[in-house]
């Protein structure tokens, strides 16, 4: 970066702070959607029979509050027909349940009937590898060397293509970073993910997940990180709609937002030395 660029920076920077007036700028608001958080968690060495959908509406640009939604019936069926049966939490719009059976290369379809509309998805649980027991640290990380940087690891499986999602959440940031990858560089390898941020610090638990995910979920979650800033934060206001693979059966213009998503999932912490 030239010393032009680096004055005029600090320039801009001093001015926004010295701005005391909130400008709020009046924008269209579009009809509001639903909203299906649909995200089917198998966590290692666990039943997986406990499982949550959420279910809300998108809602103006300036509001905190997304509106939940009650009063639906959501259904996930296997291929032989087994039916599992989400109950709302009532008013909370989070459908739980509790004897769900996941079985890794299954299919499963996703119903959701509400307000007259039916949505449904269809969607294979992804099976996923393990994340390796040695993780290092770098205390001088990061792009300009002053980040505290884990570096974590899994055994590619280099007998199919794979897919993954990686989540790493600190103490400092209310939503984990995300992240996608496939195997296209690292197929069969031992395979690092590197994770920094300026303010960790001894003692602080760096929660780490991996996902096995399908191709076309890996394809949606890369065009909303694009959308979001690429930011790593995929729930930051998007400029664009981004379309999962849940479809309104009857009326497709009305369509819901979100992604059934089945996946295996291995979960580590990794407290800071």
């Amino acid at each position: 970066m030239n010393t032009f660029k680096k004055y005029f920076i600090i320039a801009l920077g001093l001015i926004l702070i010295s701005c005391e007036d909130v400008i709020d700028v009046d924008l269209d608001t579009a009809e509001p959607k639903l909203v299906i958080d649909a995200s089917i968690d198998w966590q290692k060495n666990t039943t997986g029979s406990e499982q949550k959908i959420r279910l809300s509406m998108t809602t103006a640009y300036y509001n905190q509050e997304f509106p939940k939604v009650s009063g639906a019936n959501v259904t996930v069926s296997n291929s032989a027909n087994t039916v599992f049966n989400f109950i709302e939490n009532p008013g909370t719009g989070e459908y739980i349940c509790n004897n769900f059976q996941p079985v890794i290369g299954e299919t499963y379809t996703l119903k959701v009937v509400v307000n007259g509309e039916t949505y449904t998805a269809t969607e294979k649980m992804m099976s996923v590898v393990k994340i390796e027991d040695n993780i290092d640290q770098n205390n001088e990380g990061g792009m300009a060397g002053d980040e505290v940087e884990i570096t974590y690891y899994y055994q590619d499986d280099g007998s199919e293509l794979n897919y993954y999602l990686y989540s790493n959440k600190i103490p400092q940031v209310a939503f984990p970073q995300y992240e996608v990858e496939d195997d296209d560089d690292t197929q069969g390898g031992l395979t690092p993910v590197y994770f920094s941020h300026e303010d960790l610090k001894p003692g602080d638990i760096v929660n780490i997940k991996l996902y096995g995910i399908s191709k076309r979920y890996y394809e949606y979650f890369r065009k909303l990180l694009n959308a979001s800033g690429n930011d790593g934060n995929p729930f930051s206001t998007t400029p664009t709609d981004v379309r999962g693979n849940i479809t309104n059966q009857a009326n497709s213009g009305n369509f819901a937002y979100g992604y059934f998503r089945l996946s295996e999932v291995d979960v580590k912490d990794y407290v800071i030395k």
